[in-house]
């Protein structure tokens, strides 16, 4: 698909993140929701069926389910079901505290759902530093129950300082547990923007793991790392934001946003409870100025190809500014630390 078409704008998004409970049983330092207790007025039973009605019509192809724990939502699985019902392929992001024997069975039942548990660390220390104490025993737990069943199943670690030294460890435990991993960038939302200087990775380490990534084919970070990937990895995804031209985001009362990472009045494209799904995916005008942004400040670089300026979420929260580009990319990664060293030759 050329990046001219996507520009366009879909009739409709391939997938989309159903963020569908703040409800949650930990508390996670990078939570890019701040999720805890449930929302006020989250989306009712009806109206979350009706919604897979909606994206069933509308040609949406997958879900990505996330939260707050989902599995916290008491008719979650009721939710699952009708969109498998309707062939709408699912994958859920859990901490995996909540999965066991008989729900893995049930999950199992559809050829449509897959599963990514959240494990933030190698060792149970890093790991547990971030999500709580024990639980990377019960995330490994749940990964082998999973990974015995017939459920693509995957761990989903979030690169931050503490645990940037452990993603190869990381890919060798994936793999001896029988799972695939896929590392997601770490985002200054919700209590990640209170905890972000204490996670956020030097530049430093963002460049170690994209020279780490161009050699680690089977790992996968969807497009969350388009403005960070090297030019070898250039063709296994996405060079530029899909947000509301691929993709989008539902949160727990029905709002939509751009993306997950977006989920403020500020970038409210509209209420379900006001229009249709489709009507506010076509006619938005949150979503029209994201399918108009163009990161004219980095056009002459030489990256601008592999990246379109990176993510503009980031650009938001560290700048203010959706059309600044990405703070963190690799040529301003390259610059930050040719700045600091010339910087301490000085001194």
């Amino acid at each position: 698909m050329s990046n001219r078409y996507v520009e366009m704008g879909l009739s409709a998004p391939v997938n989309l993140t159903w963020e569908v409970s703040l409800a949650c049983n930990l508390r996670c330092s990078h939570c890019l929701s701040s999720s805890g207790e449930p929302a006020e007025g989250e989306l009712s039973t009806a109206e979350a069926l009706d919604l897979v009605e909606q994206l069933h019509s509308g040609g949406v192809f997958q879900v990505n389910f996330g939260g707050g724990e989902p599995f916290l939502r008491p008719d979650f699985e009721e939710i699952l079901a009708a969109c498998h019902a309707r062939g709408i392929m699912t994958c859920i992001s859990t901490n995996g505290t909540l999965i066991g024997p008989e729900r893995v069975a049930r999950l199992a039942e559809s050829r449509l759902v897959a599963i990514q548990v959240s494990m933030d660390g190698a060792r149970r220390e890093t790991c547990d530093a971030i999500r709580g104490k024990g639980v990377y025993d019960k995330a490994i737990e749940a990964i082998k129950l999973l990974a015995a069943s017939s459920i693509p199943t995957s761990i989903n670690t979030v690169l931050t300082a503490q645990n940037a030294g452990e993603i190869p460890a990381m890919h060798e435990l994936a793999r001896s547990l029988g799972v695939s991993l896929r590392v997601s960038r770490f985002r200054p939302s919700g209590r990640g923007a209170d905890n972000w200087d204490d996670l956020r990775p030097t530049p430093a380490q963002l460049l170690a793991f994209s020279d780490w990534l161009a050699r680690s084919g089977d790992v996968r970070t969807g497009d969350s790392f388009f403005s960070l990937t090297s030019q070898e990895r250039q063709g296994l995804g996405l060079n530029l934001c899909g947000a509301a031209k691929l993709t989008c985001c539902v949160g727990p009362t029905g709002n939509m946003y751009p993306c997950a990472f977006l989920q403020t009045d500020r970038f409210k494209a509209g209420s379900l409870r006001d229009n249709t799904f489709k009507e506010i995916w076509d006619d938005s005008e949150i979503y029209a100025s994201f399918r108009s942004l163009r990161i004219h400040s980095c056009e002459e670089c030489q990256r601008f190809d592999q990246c379109h300026g990176g993510c503009p979420a980031v650009a938001w929260h560290l700048k203010n500014d959706i059309n600044g580009g990405d703070p963190e990319c690799l040529e301003r990664c390259v610059t930050s630390i040719a700045d600091e060293a010339r910087t301490a030759k000085a001194a």
